[in-house]
Order: C-alpha cells, then sequence, then structure tokens
C-alpha cells in the first residue's frame, strides 16, 4: 500500500495522481473507468483509447509522455450511429473494446458494436477530427477487433465473440484484410478457440502483434472481474498458437488483471496496460513492467519464476526524456470555456438545445427537458454525467433555480443500476434528497422531509463526498453556515458494464410547456480533505 507521506508529492486539488513524484508511481495509473484500453507510442507521445458503451461522445482519446500522468485531447465519435437507435439510452450497447494503431501516417481506430458490427474511423492529428464511422465487418455479437499491418503489406484483422449476440464465445477469429482497412477478404477462421483450451473461459479482447518472426495475441480470459492475461504465439498468422498465461492477481489485492496493451518507449522499456474491475468505480486502468524472459515469452509485473506474473502497486517509473507534470484527466469544470469540459458525457446522441454555455457566461444552463418515462433518470438521454474520479472524493456545485417551472427538477446525481441524487424540486421550492433502486418497477422515494428554501433564497450548493466502496454522502448548504448531511449514506451501483458516474441534471414536466432552466456555476472535484 502506499503510504500518506509517499502520496504527499501530488497535487493537493485533484483527487488521485498516480505519480508520487519522487520517480515512482502507483496504480492504478488512471483511477476511473477507463475501461478496454489500447495504447500506442508515436515520437514521444503514448495515446490510449478506450470503450464507452452508450455514453456520447465516445472513444475518448488521451495522451500522455509517461504512460503515467495522462490527458484527454479528443473523442472519435462525437455521436452513435444508427443515430435514431441511440436517441434514447441503451445500456450496455454502442461502443465495446476498441484497438487503436498508427500506420502509414495514420491513426486508425477499429471498434465494435455487438448489435451492428465492427467498424473503423482514421484521423492523421489524434485530436481530430475522425472519420465517420464506416463498417468492415456487419453482423451481431463481433467484439474486440484489432487489425495488423504485417511486413509484406498483407493486412489481418482479429475478433472475438459475444455470446449474448452470436451464441459463442471463448474463440478468436482471424480474416485477411484490405490494406485500408475498410473491408475482409475471407469469411475467417478460428486461430484460437478456448474450449480446447483447459480452464479457458471467455476468451475475448485480443491484441495482435509481431515480433522477431513470431506472430502474437494478447488476449484475456476467465471473466471480467476475475480473469488473466494469457499471450499466444506462432510462427504463422493462421496458428496454430501455443499459450501461456503470463499476468493474474496471484497473492495481490488486484482482482482481474487483463485485457490491455503492449507498450515498448522510445528507449526500449516494455510496459503492459490493463483494466481491473472495480464494481462501482468501473474497469480501472494498471500499468506493468513488462520483459522478455530468455524462453521468448512476455511476463508482466513480478514474474513467480514460471513467467506468471503478478500485478505491482508501486514501481519506478518508465524512463522518458524531459521532466512529466503529475497530472490526471480533468474532472472540474468552471464552465468558462466554450465547450463542456471532455470529462462530461451524455447516456445518449445529444442536441445541443439541452443546454448552454452563453445564456449566462461563467455558467452551464440546462434545459429541463420533459422526462415522459415516469421520472427515472437512467432512461433519459439529458443527463450530463462523468466517471468517479477517484475511490475517495468530494464534488460540489453551485444551483440556481431562479426560472424553473412547476413540475421541475435538478441537481447533482450519482448514477448507476440503481441512482441517487440531491437538488431541488419546483413544487414549492424544497431541497430533496431522492433514491432509487435498481428494480424496473421502483419508484424515486424521499429520503429526508424536504427542506423549503429560505425566504429570498434562490441558489444552493450541492456536494457528494463519496468514500471507500463508493459509499455517497449527500448534503446540502442553502445559507453561508457550512453543508448539512441529508440522509443516510448511499452504496453507489455500477451500470450495464460501466461504472456508476457522477453529474447534474435538469428535466420538466412530462406534459405542458417548458420546465425552465437550472443554472451551475461551477463543478469542483477534489479530495475529501479539500
Amino acid at each position: 500500500m502506499v503510504t500518506a507521506s509517499e502520496a504527499a508529492s501530488a497535487p493537493t486539488h485533484l483527487p488521485w495522481v498516480a505519480d508520487l513524484g519522487d520517480g515512482r508511481y502507483r496504480n492504478p495509473v488512471l483511477n476511473a473507468d477507463w475501461s478496454d484500453p489500447d495504447v500506442i507510442r508515436v515520437g514521444p507521445y503514448f495515446y490510449l483509447v478506450a470503450s464507452t458503451f452508450n455514453r456520447v461522445p465516445g472513444l475518448p482519446v488521451l495522451r500522455s509522455v509517461d504512460l503515467v500522468n495522462w490527458s484527454v485531447i479528443g473523442h472519435a465519435l462525437t455521436e452513435l450511429e444508427p443515430e435514431d437507435h441511440f436517441s434514447e439510452p441503451r445500456h450496455g450497447e454502442g461502443v465495446w473494446a476498441p484497438a487503436l494503431r498508427h500506420h502509414d501516417g495514420t491513426f486508425w481506430i477499429f471498434y465494435p458494436d455487438p448489435d451492428f458490427g465492427i467498424f473503423m474511423v482514421t484521423a492523421t492529428d489524434p485530436r481530430g477530427p475522425w472519420s465517420a464511422p464506416r463498417p468492415v465487418k456487419p453482423g451481431k455479437g463481433l467484439i474486440d477487433p484489432c487489425p495488423l499491418w504485417d511486413d509484406d503489406g498483407q493486412a489481418y484483422l482479429v475478433h472475438a465473440w459475444a455470446k449474448s449476440r452470436s451464441g459463442i464465445n471463448n474463440r478468436l477469429t482471424l480474416h485477411r484484410m484490405s490494406p485500408d482497412g475498410t473491408e475482409l477478404l475471407d469469411a475467417g477462421r478460428i486461430v484460437v478457440n478456448g474450449d480446447d483450451l483447459p480452464g479457458y473461459t471467455t476468451l475475448e479482447g485480443p491484441k495482435l502483434y509481431k515480433r522477431d518472426g513470431w506472430y502474437w495475441i494478447f488476449a484475456p480470459a476467465g471473466g471480467v472481474t476475475n480473469g488473466w492475461q494469457s499471450a499466444f504465439r506462432s510462427r504463422s498468422i493462421w496458428g496454430p498458437y501455443e499459450d501461456r498465461i503470463v499476468l493474474a492477481q496471484g497473492d495481490s489485492p488486484v482482482n482481474g488483471p487483463h485485457q490491455g496493451a503492449w507498450v515498448t518507449t522510445e528507449s526500449g522499456e516494455d510496459w503492459f496496460l490493463h483494466f481491473q474491475d472495480r464494481d462501482a468505480y468501473g474497469r480501472v486502468v494498471h500499468l506493468q513492467p513488462m520483459r522478455w524472459r530468455t524462453d521468448g515469452w512476455p511476463v508482466m509485473g513480478t514474474d513467480d519464476g514460471s513467467g506468471r506474473g503478478t500485478p505491482v502497486l508501486v514501481h519506478t517509473k518508465p524512463r522518458v526524456d524531459g521532466r512529466t507534470e503529475a497530472t490526471a484527466p480533468a474532472s472540474s469544470d468552471d464552465f468558462s470555456g466554450a465547450e463542456l469540459g471532455r470529462q462530461w458525457m451524455w447516456q445518449a446522441n445529444a442536441d445541443p438545445a439541452w443546454w448552454s454555455l452563453r445564456h449566462s457566461p461563467g455558467r452551464l444552463a440546462l434545459v429541463c427537458q420533459p422526462s415522459p418515462v415516469a421520472d427515472d433518470l437512467r432512461l433519459l438521454p439529458h443527463v450530463l454525467t462523468q466517471r468517479l474520479p477517484a475511490e475517495s472524493f468530494t464534488a460540489t456545485t453551485s444551483m440556481s433555480v431562479s426560472t424553473m417551472t412547476a413540475g421541475s427538477r435538478a441537481g447533482l446525481v450519482v448514477l448507476g443500476e440503481s441512482y441517487a441524487w440531491v437538488g431541488l424540486r419546483h413544487d414549492g421550492d424544497r431541497i430533496v434528497r431522492v433514491c432509487r433502486t435498481a428494480a424496473q418497477d421502483a419508484a424515486e422515494v424521499d429520503v429526508v422531509t424536504p427542506v423549503p428554501l429560505r425566504r429570498g433564497h434562490s441558489a444552493v450548493r450541492l456536494r457528494v463526498t463519496v468514500r471507500p466502496g463508493a459509499v455517497c454522502q449527500f448534503a446540502a448548504e442553502v445559507d453561508g453556515r457550512g453543508f448539512t448531511p441529508l440522509g443516510a449514506p448511499f452504496p453507489a451501483t455500477a451500470g450495464k458494464w460501466i461504472g456508476a458516474t457522477v453529474g447534474l441534471f435538469a428535466t420538466g414536466p412530462a406534459t405542458g410547456g417548458g420546465g425552465g432552466l437550472a443554472e451551475f456555476d461551477w463543478f469542483r472535484v477534489g479530495p475529501i480533505s479539500s
């Protein structure tokens, strides 16, 4: 474990920073739901993409100079297709595990939608703009694609299968692909069948590489929560492949360390990034040192002597030129820019009419959109959220409701398969704390007696404090005398294949005219001590 003194040099305004400031880092390097990461290096920079499922914008692109300190530089998808299908939340659907490559001066992302097929987008600059998605292999149950351009100019694509859509899984299929990445040239061949390997279940997430004449498929198996990382090698891309488990939990506290990317620094060091499923926090990203053993196999983390690695918790940082700033992806937003911060996501394709940063400059105005689905925030596209940024943190906002109309409500929400929020419901200008369980027929329930706003007060500050176990304590302040806790702590729950999120919302009545506006001055995220 990392002691308080070891973490003392981290920036105090951020809820989590992996860089310890003394030449070492602590895992996870991305302590948030950056699921199914793939990483490449181009020149001095490393680039990472992650799955986003139903959330918009999709396919975030992160950049780092040392694999430890990351920032978001853009998104490859501004909306999901088909556009009408994703005009409402489709939990568990959308963008699954992508692959990122750089070839012939171009950045390529191949990503799967398990209900529609495998798609490809390209860009000359990873910040964008990215091309419109192009279908490469239509169909159901096609997941986790990864391309390889071979030395002889031939191109290939490997992918896995989702049993929920195709009826099969635990196997990897390889295709010849056109060098321009636009189409597959054959029906495909199963090159690794997990059913033939003792103990293998849910073999998926393949990443295809070539090294010293060997073809490698790095692929996880065993399931999201408790799986492991395997490596497969062959002298022919078509196999047969031999396998070895190269990373597993062992005696570490890191469950299911698997599914990620091998990357090499300019100085020749090898590293492996993978995720760990942490329930309500989603799939956080760890960085493992990687080396090639004398027997020709890779091992990640600490080698147990047999070639099976165990995750490290603290380690020396990758060796790169120059100094790096200790940082993490942004979570706070003062709403002073021309656009929302890159950390924000909607639950479906977004309509610019839902929000404004120009109605009151320096503030975010959310339109109280009609909510005809029984006020269930899980079913509304216009809920603005972001990933939980650390195991422990506070998120605070200041909200004004002067233009809200009867039947409207707005506030600060922690959202998963169950959810809770604190805010204002405009049926008497009352502060409420509301909870809704994961049951489909459940209704929102007030868990505290609504607190009327004091006369002359049209603004309220709202806060949620999240502690280990994703236990959330909501509070409010209306008179400048400090925050008052509202109700008992709420245990956050994961969503469908994603972690819980924290954010803002505004809804209006199901019928009648507009519900007015809720305006937010800022959204501040930091350590609990702040």
